[in-house]
């Protein structure tokens, strides 16, 4: 399974990411900041984004899911994409 996290970076968001992550999903994600702990955790997991920001090309690949963080706005350009 295939999930993308809108705004990975939050306390409860990359914790989840991590656990998908550890159960075997592919997990991808996007933030426009993200602090410690969540940057270490997620840079030791394989799963940091390469760069902050929003991009939708991201989902052009159709992930199973998207989970989205509180984070995140409703004119968010990824969940915008993702609604598509």
């Amino acid at each position: 399974m295939r999930v993308h996290f809108i705004a990975i970076g939050g306390a409860a968001m990359h914790n989840l990411a991590l656990a998908l992550h550890h159960k075997g999903y592919v997990v991808t994600g996007s933030d426009d900041e993200i602090k410690e702990p969540s940057l270490s955790r997620l840079r030791n997991a394989g799963l940091l984004p390469e760069k902050e920001g929003w991009f939708p090309e991201k989902l052009n690949n159709r992930p199973d899911a998207v989970i989205l963080g509180m984070h995140a706005r409703i004119d968010n350009p990824e969940l915008l994409a993702a609604k598509i």
